[in-house]
This record gives C-alpha cells, sequence and structure tokens, in this order.
C-alpha cells in the first residue's frame, strides 16, 4: 500500500470534520461531496445556502449529507466572538463578532471551540490570509513561535529500494528563517512525521557543510539551530550539518560523517535553511527524480488548519483534507 492510500484509510477511520470556508468556489464545493462520497471526512461548508444550492445544481451534485452554515446567521457567532475576545483583549465584542462573521474566521473558531476538526482553506485567499486567521483563532502549538509548511515527498524507487516518503520543510512559507524559528520548522516538522510517514522521524538539518566541512555564518545558523531542538525537544532524533546526500545515502554518510548518527543516511525529514534552498529541492526533486509532491500543508498551529494553492484541483483539494484528517 503506497502512502497515499494509507493516509487516505486512516483518514476514513478517523472520520474527521472539516470546515471549508471558501464555499463560493466550485472546485470547494465538488471537493465536499467528494470528500462525502469516498468517506475521507465530514465537510462543512460556509455559506449561504441558496448560493451552494446554485452552484451545486450547476455541477448536477447533490449538497445531501453536507453541513452548510451560514456564520452571518449562525447562533454561536456571538459566543464565538466573545470566546475570541478571551485571547484578544483589544477587541471588544462588537469587533470580534464583525470578524468571526468573516468564514475563514468563523471556520477558525469551529476549531479553536471544537466544533470542526480541521479547517482548509486557500483556494480562494492567499496563504497570509489563512495563516491570519489560524493565528487570530486556533493560535500556536505549545513550543512553536511561528507556523511553517512542509511537503510530502514521495521518491518513486530510492536507490532502488522502492518507493520512500520524505518530509520536506520548509518550502513555502518562511524566507530566510533565524536559528530559533529554523528550531521551530524541525520540531513542527518531527510532529507533523511522527503523525504521516509511519516510521520514526529522524530529523536533518541540511546545509552545505558536513559536520563542519565548510565555515560560514549561514553554516553557523544551522548549527545553531541544531542546538536548539536538542535543548527543547530532546525526545526528536535530530543531526546536522549535513549535505543532503549524506543525509539521506547511507554510503555518502559512512565517508563524509566520522562519528555515530542517528541520522546521518537515513534522515527522512529534511530541513532546508531557507525557502530558497527548500522550494528549489521540492520542485527538483518532483521534476527531474519524478517523485509525487504532496502539499504544501500548514504546521506548528494549535489545532489543524491548512492551506491550499490557489491554482488547486478538485482533487488536490481531497487529498489535502484526506492528509489533515490523517495527520489530526
Amino acid at each position: 500500500m503506497d502512502l497515499l492510500d494509507r493516509l487516505f484509510d486512516i483518514a476514513r477511520r478517523r472520520n474527521r470534520k472539516i470546515v471549508l470556508p471558501e464555499s463560493d468556489d466550485v472546485r470547494v464545493v465538488a471537493a465536499a461531496t467528494r470528500l462525502r462520497d469516498q468517506h475521507l471526512a465530514r465537510p462543512t461548508l460556509l455559506g449561504a445556502l441558496g448560493a451552494l444550492e446554485k452552484i451545486a445544481g450547476e455541477l448536477k451534485i447533490s449538497l445531501n449529507g453536507i453541513e452548510i452554515i451560514d456564520p452571518r446567521s449562525d447562533k454561536r457567532l456571538k459566543d464565538y466572538g466573545a470566546a475570541l475576545t478571551t485571547v484578544r483583549e483589544s477587541m471588544t465584542p462588537a469587533m470580534a463578532t464583525r470578524l468571526v462573521s468573516k468564514p475563514l474566521y468563523f471556520g477558525g473558531m469551529m476549531v479553536r471551540q471544537g466544533d470542526a476538526d480541521a479547517m482548509v482553506a486557500g483556494c480562494a485567499n492567499p496563504t497570509r490570509r489563512v495563516i491570519e486567521a489560524g493565528l487570530m483563532t486556533v493560535g500556536l502549538a505549545s513550543g512553536i513561535a511561528l507556523p511553517s509548511s512542509y511537503f510530502l515527498m514521495v521518491v518513486p524507487d530510492f536507490l532502488g529500494r522502492g518507493p520512500r516518503p520524505f518530509v520536506f520543510a520548509d518550502c513555502a512559507v518562511n524566507a530566510d528563517p533565524s536559528a530559533g524559528e529554523l528550531a521551530d520548522i524541525a520540531i513542527a516538522s518531527a510532529r507533523s512525521a511522527q503523525a504521516l510517514l509511519g516510521e520514526t522521524p529522524r530529523v536533518a538539518m541540511l546545509s552545505f557543510s558536513t559536520k563542519g566541512s565548510a565555515q560560514h555564518a549561514r553554516v553557523d545558523k544551522v548549527r545553531e539551530a541544531l542546538s536548539l531542538v536538542r535543548q527543547r525537544e530532546s525526545g526528536v532524533i535530530v543531526d546536522g550539518e549535513f549535505q543532503a546526500d549524506a543525509a539521506v545515502v547511507p554510503s555518502v554518510a559512512l565517508t563524509k560523517v566520522r562519528e555515530q548518527s542517528a541520522v546521518a543516511g537515513q534522515a527522512n525529514v529534511l530541513i532546508f535553511p531557507d525557502l530558497d534552498s527548500g522550494n528549489i529541492a521540492y520542485k527538483l526533486t518532483q521534476w527531474l527524480g519524478g517523485a509525487q509532491a504532496i502539499g504544501p500543508f500548514l504546521q506548528g498551529f494549535a489545532r489543524p488548519i491548512s492551506d491550499l494553492s490557489r491554482g488547486a484541483s478538485v482533487e488536490d483539494i481531497v487529498t489535502t483534507c484526506a492528509v489533515v484528517a490523517a495527520a489530526g
């Protein structure tokens, strides 16, 4: 069974409730019906019933079995506004209620208050808006100071041993993370990998240097991040700094890494020092290496919030929801 099949099976068993706030997009409505029909999740669409029925009619699909909520008239609106003021003390109840009447924020509050298990958005909103809504509502996970992203990368025949999944981070959100921020990305990515890969996360902090082979301020940042991860999360198996080949190829690790390492040559979580290297690496792995690139997914929030590309297909939305459901 490949990785996606396994995650889809987990999603079906967990039967999570996922709120989709961008219901004025036909792709989202179509994806909700697929989630329902394939029993991958219990979708909730946020929007006016009449508008949704019009879209469903145009698509010739049924909305039966899909929860539809209009945030502007829902009975929980004032309660959600009041709940938001407890964490955003600068907001008056009226201000908070107006904000929560917007679908992105209403969806985030549904997740915060336990009325939904996850929110997936981004078809009609830029990533920064989705992140902003997540920060305002569910907030960040314990010990994490910033949200980040990861891709699930499935290499079809890694070193002649068959398919191999990896987590690549951060490839979509943080352009030039500091050492502390890089540590956050590594910790969040280890948690994501633990939920998804079905194997122990082995986290490699990547650089153009392997264990002191080069000296530069950029290498120092990676070393500092490694030290911070070890201080903050002693249970995470992490090592570095590594060049990419030393991280994932056992024969190269034997040549380049002289000390004992539980990660060298065995890494399944790759932490890139900046967005340039992460974004370039995942695209080259996808297009030159024939890997399947699944994502990006947001991570680091206290409860599951994830993003979509504004060019996402219906299948992309379904896959993202299924992976989020499996990870949650």
